[in-house]
């Protein structure tokens, strides 16, 4: 957990929104104010929620928010703008709501300057976590040099006598038929989904990014662990796109739209000590787009129904 903990926290550094999120959230869990952002011209747009006015007392909050900004110091951000509310039903697109009529949606609204980062500490941080992967690099190594010393050991062996490497040569055959019949299945790693709209939208929607060609089977899924994040991603996104062959309003859309948010913010989650990193970051990506295209999506079936009330829909993170 400290070790998951602290991946988050680096990846905060980095400017992650949902890193930073994610630790304002674990933060300020004992005063019941969560959290939303988003990253646009420049300013952190942040919007804090809470049951009661006592929760979202400005002074102490913002100072509570600027101090932990500060101890995180996120790249690229200085400006953060503040905004907060009594917790209401999720929207998918409270900022354009905010930014519309900002005196009825919010309680109050703060902008901040962070403290540019100390250089030397940044420099300090930066060679620390150079240091950390170099060593992490060389533990890899390591452990694919040993196997080239130990079948040049048994080469040398060979050579001594024809008979004695005949025989570790039929033993070493044997071992690795009956090891690879038995253990050589490999279990499908990269899993994706793909989100397809239906004939009814086709002709004026967009077609929702593609994360990989072949979507994920069910069998497989089942078979995979608890408990770990990008499983959790990947689960989200095959159900939104099951959920969206079948999507015909504008709420349905905006569901789905922050679904795909959700699934991307926790694919964001992965620490980069996981070996499936990469192919994690391009899917942060994929969902988000496909998040995107939903929206659109929602956009233009309420232009089409112009008589119907809006419906709020889900939370964007």
């Amino acid at each position: 957990m400290t070790n998951e903990a602290n991946d988050i926290f680096k990846q905060a550094k980095q400017g992650s929104v949902a890193a930073i999120i994610q630790v304002l959230n674990e933060k300020l869990a004992d005063s019941g104010v969560r959290t939303r952002a988003i990253f646009a011209d420049g300013v952190l747009q942040l919007l804090c929620e809470g049951v009661t006015l006592e929760q979202l007392d400005q002074i102490p909050l913002v100072e509570r928010i600027r101090q932990i900004l500060q101890a995180i110091a996120p790249r690229n951000i200085r400006r953060v703008n503040i905004n907060s509310r009594i917790v209401r039903e999720q929207q998918l697109l409270w900022l354009e709501e905010i930014s519309r009529d900002p005196v009825k949606q919010v309680l109050w609204s703060e902008e901040i300057l962070l403290k540019k980062p100390n250089r030397l500490k940044q420099w300090s941080d930066d060679w620390s976590d150079r240091s950390a992967e170099q060593a992490r690099s060389d533990v890899t190594k390591a452990s694919v040099v040993k196997p080239r010393l130990s079948k040049q050991r048994e080469q040398s062996q060979f050579r001594r006598g024809v008979i004695g490497g005949a025989i570790v040569s039929g033993l070493l055959l044997a071992g690795g038929w009956f090891f690879h019949n038995r253990f050589g299945t490999s279990t499908a790693t990269d899993l994706q989904t793909e989100i397809k709209p239906t004939s009814a939208q086709s002709s004026t929607a967009p077609q929702t990014v593609n994360s990989n060609r072949q979507p994920i089977s069910s069998t497989a899924n089942k078979n995979l662990p608890d408990g770990d994040a990008f499983v959790e991603a990947v689960r989200l996104a095959e159900s939104t796109s099951q959920t969206s062959q079948s999507a015909k309003s504008s709420a349905e859309w905006l569901g789905l739209a922050a679904q795909w948010q959700k699934a991307s913010d926790l694919m964001a989650t992965v620490p980069s000590t996981d070996n499936r990193y990469k192919t994690a970051q391009d899917r942060v990506a994929t969902y988000r787009k496909n998040s995107e295209v939903s929206l659109e999506v929602a956009r233009r079936n309420q232009d089409a129904a112009p008589t119907e009330t809006p419906q709020t829909s889900s939370e964007q993170l």
